[in-house]
């Protein structure tokens, strides 16, 4: 166990975050990253991988349930769930709280990582990955999610910072058709006040695809930023649902330990301040094109 630090993350060339730790508890070498795992006053355990954050223990829920609940608990019946990335198992313990998901398909890539992730996080994933409605592979993402026969209610990204084979036009494109009927994909943008290209940039290749994209936005403080995220559907609508809407679906459900997540955080998230308005729907976009365009929504299902 190495003596404590000043653990530092860049947002982008000029700006970033730190953190102190009491000790870095442990590091590995995998055939895909460089990881850490510290020790810090703050957070708790905090895992890292290529210097940059990637989970704590202590605030990981504000990720996972704003990932999985504004599309899981606005879709009427899901059953099936895809996790891309994930391997700590947070967000597989958010989609499983709802009692109609029948499995949930974790595909990671670095099967150390989810091996380090199973021993060292158990805050988080609480043993899901003994639970048998998850089923875990291991597999490059943009592989599975092409050759997939499986067509499932939500997929979600669960990778802040994805590489660029996770951000293409034509791997959003292979997600949709992986979808099933009414399904959604969710995914991290990312940050509009460090990175506004990349969230302009994600969001105009997701316009493309999809006939509805809803962006929305959560502060990550293990990222120490405001966060863009979205859920994308043909059909489904999140924001189209009032809190009360929202919150009877909760009690219906009996969705239990939601720290974060609730009818007034889920409109809350949708209201978007002006300039993250500017980035996802900038002018040129503002005019339909074929009928499209960000938040028009064709159909919406309740």
């Amino acid at each position: 166990m190495d003596p404590g630090q000043r653990i530092t993350q860049a947002l982008n060339d000029s700006t970033g975050t730190y953190l102190e730790s009491s000790a870095q508890v442990s590091g590995w070498e995998t055939p895909l990253h460089a990881l850490e795992l510290h020790h810090t006053p703050h957070y708790g355990q905090v895992l890292r991988a290529d210097g940059r954050n990637l989970v704590s223990e202590r605030e990981g829920f504000i990720g996972h349930e704003n990932l999985v609940h504004p599309a899981l608990t606005a879709h009427l019946a899901p059953r099936r769930v895809l996790l891309l990335g994930g391997a700590d198992g947070g967000a597989a313990v958010e989609a499983l709280k709802h009692p109609g998901v029948e499995q949930v398909t974790l595909c990671e890539p670095d099967g150390p990582l989810l091996r380090i992730a199973r021993e060292h996080l158990s805050a988080l994933h609480r043993g899901v990955f003994d639970n048998p409605k998850l089923h875990v592979v291991t597999q490059e993402l943009p592989r599975f999610v092409r050759e997939t026969q499986a067509r499932f209610d939500l997929i979600a990204i669960d990778l802040c910072d994805p590489a660029e084979a996770i951000c293409s036009t034509d791997f959003y494109q292979s997600s949709r058709h992986a979808l099933a009927p009414g399904g959604a994909l969710a995914l991290y943008l990312g940050a509009p006040v460090a990175r506004p290209e990349r969230v302009a940039e994600l969001a105009q290749r997701l316009n493309s695809v999809f006939r509805t994209v809803r962006p929305y936005t959560v502060y990550l403080p293990l990222q120490g930023a405001l966060w863009a995220m979205a859920v994308c559907s043909d059909k489904l609508d999140p924001k189209s649902y009032t809190a009360d809407e929202i919150d009877r679906r909760i009690e219906q459900r009996k969705l239990q330990d939601l720290k974060y997540y609730n009818g007034e955080t889920h409109e809350g998230v949708f209201a978007l301040p002006n300039f993250v308005r500017d980035l996802v729907n900038p002018p040129r976009l503002k005019q339909p094109a074929r009928g499209r365009r960000l938040g028009v929504v064709r159909a919406a299902a309740k």
